[in-house]
């Protein structure tokens, strides 16, 4: 019985509901079918973000601020600590790094430069080296063996290949380097949650500029095949939202 009710919900409730939200969303369907979609949604989504993001570091700070407080366990003999940051967007990990930090961001989406220059200059305890355009998948201006510390948050739901981007991560980590992460993830399939997620999904990666919510990234972290990798499940703060379903942790190289 419970294998029907499973079918029935995959195979008729699921699509039935995906095309109620994509009729809703028909505009934006339209807009990228004609082509335009993607550059209005590169456009404006770093704005959305920059505000978004305010809200998500209030309702995660205890999170972060205990994530990231390890940070210094892997400065070189000398106490310098160099991190590399894929997908920085608006710089909303900057408050949660130690001082003297040596910061390299990288984003693939040149739109949020002026969000991140803000945040730069707000944050002086920072050194930082630059900002560079780049996605996750080709670091090729990242020396091997080269950082001390890799951060990525709440950025591989949005990328094409989440394995090209850790082979990358681990590529240019120092050995016994570290990669923090925190991420939104799938639900349990059988819960209501990811029923939900599932019907979302497809419209949510045009808003989200290519996130997906039923992404099981803590098995790709697990396939990585780090030498140690801490990782848990969390329940977002943030109620209401079908993302609520989160891992954090490190992983060392």
């Amino acid at each position: 019985m419970k294998f029907l009710e499973q079918m029935f919900t995959g195979m008729i409730l699921v699509p039935f509901f995906q095309k109620c939200i994509q009729l809703l969303a028909l505009p934006i369907y339209l807009l990228s079918y004609i082509g335009l979609w993607d550059s209005i949604c590169k456009t404006i989504f770093p704005y959305f973000m920059n505000k978004i993001t305010k809200n998500i570091n209030r309702k995660f700070y205890k999170e972060k601020q205990q994530l990231f407080k390890t940070l210094t366990e892997f400065s070189d003999s000398s106490g310098r600590l160099s991190l590399l940051e894929i997908g920085t967007g608006s710089g909303a990990n900057f408050q949660f790094y130690p001082p003297g930090c040596q910061v390299n961001c990288t984003d693939p989406n040149p739109n949020f430069k002026q969000y991140l220059l803000k945040s730069i200059s707000e944050n002086p305890h920072l050194q930082f080296d630059g900002f560079i355009v780049a996605s996750g998948e080709d670091l090729h201006f990242v020396s091997d063996n080269s950082v001390d510390v890799v951060v990525c948050t709440l950025v591989l739901c949005s990328v094409d290949n989440i394995p090209a981007v850790l082979k990358e991560v681990k590529r240019v980590l120092r050995p016994g380097g570290a990669f923090y992460f925190m991420e939104h993830v799938a639900a349990d399939k059988s819960s209501w949650s990811y029923f939900w997620q599932q019907i979302y999904d497809p419209t949510w990666r045009y808003l989200g500029d290519g996130c997906s919510l039923i992404k099981e990234t803590w098995k790709d972290l697990e396939n990585a095949k780090f030498s140690e990798l801490n990782l848990r499940h969390i329940t977002s703060p943030v109620k209401w939202n079908p993302a609520r379903p989160h891992i954090l942790g490190y992983a060392v190289k």
